[in-house]
């Protein structure tokens, strides 16, 4: 049977958000729902709530989400009623291009749930955010998406993973092949930026150089584990990486922040071969222009990372481990806990560059 939840709507473009209530339907085959514990406040909401990312209002926003699965649809064998779980958007669907050919992590046909959460005054069709949409009690999502981790971790620490922490040890790890002895830069110390350093720690890298323009950013970028910051607002970001690697740039250089200038950052203050990793979203009016000869004679990489290259079932459960051994220490990235009808304050927060993670618990 139907039922009728609270949940977080962005009506319109740049209007402020709402709670209202939403109708989530039982699950059909290959769904499940889920009883939504915790989910952080992430900037890709932000960019849903703007509309930056599409014009398909009203979004159901949040998805860097954990909580328990309520109910399941016909077919559902890899979860249960009762599991643990932290939300992700890509579940991959095993049967395209990508999938067979071993890269799954690239799955071109991620699987959503079919059937669609509705506004109850309305019946208006709402287009959840990451096709999660999970600011709410309870979400329905594709079984998929789904991935059972140990219940012994908070779920506010857990549901991180689900998105923005992901993002960034994946860059780090996954997409930039971060290795032990190398340098790595990272330019933007938000929650997806840290994240990048954490992983770069947990790699192995020598040195991990942390760039901001918010000398509090940079102080918290140290606690992940950066060993040298630059203010590129008073410092010119690529010399000051080269002074710091021997004149050579770094090998690894992480974009964190999605913006032109900083990607040209990125480029220039690599090392001859070194790769340059886009994780930071850019906006859709943005454009970017290098001369070709320095590309072409520069050599080396330039990697996007889609959602660090994860493959939630096998670096979820990973990452959670390393957690509870001590190693990585997700709730560092949490700096407080809000209500649901707190989410358009805790968007203002994060403008003021006050939080690396508000996290909503239900």
């Amino acid at each position: 049977m139907a039922q009728e939840v609270r949940g977080v709507i962005a009506p319109g473009k740049d209007e402020p958000v709402r709670v209202e209530t939403i109708v989530v339907p039982d699950p059909g085959p290959g769904e499940a729902v889920v009883k939504v514990q915790a989910c952080g406040v992430c900037h890709t909401d932000l960019h849903y709530k703007q509309g930056g990312i599409s014009d398909d209002f009203p979004f159901l926003l949040g998805h860097e989400a954990s909580g328990i699965v309520e109910s399941v649809g016909e077919g559902v064998t890899d979860v249960a009623p009762g599991d643990f779980v932290i939300l992700n958007w890509r579940a991959v669907c095993g049967n395209c291009r990508a999938c067979l050919r071993g890269r799954p992590w690239y799955c071109f046909n991620t699987h959503n749930a079919k059937q669609k959460m509705t506004l109850a005054s309305t019946g208006q069709e709402l287009s959840p955010a990451l096709g999660i949409g999970a600011f709410a009690e309870k979400t329905l999502v594709a079984a998929g998406q789904c991935t059972k981790v140990d219940p012994a971790v908070s779920p506010a620490v857990a549901g991180l993973l689900g998105c923005g922490v992901m993002a960034g040890i994946g860059a780090a790890i996954n997409t930039g092949n971060v290795g032990r002895g190398d340098t790595v830069a990272v330019i933007g110390c938000g929650g997806v930026g840290d994240a990048a350093i954490a992983g770069s720690r947990l790699a192995g890298a020598a040195r991990i150089i942390a760039v901001d323009i918010d000398d509090r950013k940079l102080e918290k970028a140290r606690s992940m584990g950066a060993t040298h910051t630059v203010n590129s607002k008073t410092n010119d970001p690529v010399e000051a990486i080269r002074e710091l690697t021997a004149g050579f740039g770094a090998d690894v250089v992480i974009e964190a922040v999605g913006h032109p200038e900083t990607y040209k950052q990125a480029f220039y203050a690599r090392d001859l071969a070194g790769t340059v990793v886009l994780v930071g979203v850019p906006t859709p009016e943005m454009k970017l222009e290098l001369p070709l000869l320095d590309v072409f004679g520069r050599g080396g990489s330039l990697k996007s990372s889609w959602y660090g290259d994860c493959l939630p079932s096998r670096d979820f459960p990973m990452l959670i481990d390393l957690h509870q051994q001590g190693r990585l220490d997700l709730a560092a990235f949490v700096t407080e806990t809000v209500q649901l009808d707190e989410v358009e304050k805790a968007f203002e927060r994060m403008h003021g560059g006050d939080v690396l993670r508000s996290v909503v618990v239900l």
